[in-house]
């Protein structure tokens, strides 16, 4: 081998030492920094755990003081009652539809943060005899109206998805649906927020077969919808009931205000029997005051010049 040659393989036997040596000091510091030896990392806390949400049908004294104890439920025609968590209803099946629906409407639900809607129509399966099915509203050109509204139970989860049932659905006009009947929805919150609670009733009036059946269905088409209200809260309670055409309207909501004596001579329904005394029903019931319900001028003209036209 040449002198040359001889310096060119030791040239190249002192990189690889060289390389050698640097790969043996990484492992090195590699071992210590895993195995306690002098080379020290900055110590990291542990991760937190994720927040856990738990809705409020998962929490047994989550509702205590909102617990709908069926004292307050009207009779029921039919026959079929229904008792679901958050509200209560009473079946017709030759209507495939509730004849009532019944439920506390409170402050402290409505000020809970508002969950999502399910926007799945399920029937339901406590009703023994079957309910109406999402599908059967398909093309008829009615909305799968809500007795009990979805805004009203949306504190949570289970509430919301139970206010999805078909038996909570009746066939309401589209413009009746998104107009006249929201406002009153949104004026019964209102009024829930200012009067701490409400027991609240809601159904079709179906006497003298309505406007027929929906097509291919037993659904009957109401021709108007009840909303009673009642305060049963001291010192002073009240009352007020709505009977509203299932039509759009432009009438403003307190022309559609009546005693729940006259809902109660429309249906054959008798209101709060458990609840009040005689002296009370006949205070109550027989009486409307309007000026003890204040309405609100911005929602009836946000219903006339924009709902109704939506």
């Amino acid at each position: 081998m040449s002198p040359y040659q001889k310096k060119e393989a030791s040239s190249t036997s002192f990189i690889r030492m060289g390389l050698f040596a640097a790969i043996l000091g990484v492992l090195f510091t590699v071992y210590n920094t895993f195995t306690g030896g002098k080379t020290e990392i900055p110590s990291v806390p542990p991760l937190e755990p994720r927040e856990q949400h738990t809705t409020t049908q998962d929490s047994p004294n989550a509702e205590d003081e909102d617990t709908d104890a069926g004292d307050f439920l009207p009779t029921s025609t039919y026959g079929e009652i229904v008792k679901h968590r958050f509200y209560t209803l009473s079946y017709s099946e030759e209507d495939e539809q509730a004849e009532w629906v019944a439920y506390v409407l409170s402050k402290a639900r409505l000020e809970k943060p508002w969950v999502d809607r399910p926007d799945q129509f399920v029937a339901d399966p406590a009703v023994s005899t079957g309910s109406a099915n999402w599908y059967d509203y398909k093309g008829s050109g009615y909305d799968r109206g809500h007795l009990a509204s979805a805004a009203d139970m949306a504190f949570s989860e289970t509430a919301i998805n139970e206010s999805f049932f078909m038996s909570n659905m009746s066939p309401q006009a589209r413009d009746f649906n998104k107009g006249i009947w929201k406002e009153l929805e949104e004026l019964a919150r209102d009024w829930a927020k200012k009067n701490k609670k409400l027991y609240v009733v809601s159904g079709p009036i179906l006497g003298d077969g309505g406007k027929g059946k929906l097509a291919k269905t037993h659904i009957t088409i109401p021709n108007a919808y009840y909303k009673v209200l009642l305060d049963y809260t001291e010192p002073e309670l009240k009352a007020i009931a709505f009977i509203v055409p299932n039509e759009v309207s432009y009438d403003p909501l307190f022309k559609y205000a009546v005693s729940i004596d006259e809902v109660e001579k429309q249906t054959g329904i008798d209101f709060f029997p458990n609840l009040l005394s005689r002296s009370e029903q006949k205070d109550l019931e027989g009486q409307l005051n309007i000026d003890l319900w204040p309405f609100n001028k911005k929602k009836f003209d946000l219903r006339v010049n924009q709902w109704n036209k939506d």
